[in-house]
């Protein structure tokens, strides 16, 4: 729980109302965030980049570690790569993937942080 600011505190109920509007971001942020978390609502994007967490890639080298069919692989790379959460360097005939940055890296730990709370609250 986040603490409430002194601002907060003394505001009146129009005042807090514009003082939480100014702080929130603007639609399309917001709307490009929801697409961002889209992309990590699929299990198997999820799991590619677990398996890029670990190592940089090769599609063929994915579809054998997850089971899956390298034009499968393919597709949800693409994906990942539209938003920017992977990246691709061409060596040779193949491309080998990796994960775009370290905030791709921090937005799975999170996740699995916010995860293994929640598992030991329910314990």
């Amino acid at each position: 729980m986040s603490t409430q600011e002194p601002e907060f505190e003394t505001a009146s109920s129009e005042n807090f109302v514009n003082l939480v509007r100014n702080k929130i971001p603007n639609e399309e942020t917001i709307y490009d965030l929801a697409e961002l978390f889209k992309v990590f609502g699929d299990s198997t994007r999820t799991k590619i980049l677990s398996c890029l967490e670990v190592k940089d890639l090769y599609v063929g080298e994915i579809a054998e570690i997850l089971n899956m069919s390298i034009s499968a692989v393919s597709h949800q790379l693409r994906v990942l790569r539209n938003a920017k959460l992977v990246r691709g360097t061409k060596e040779g005939k193949e491309v080998k993937y990796a994960l775009d940055d370290n905030h791709v890296m921090m937005i799975i730990e999170c996740g699995l942080s916010h995860l293994k709370e929640n598992d030991e609250h329910e314990e």
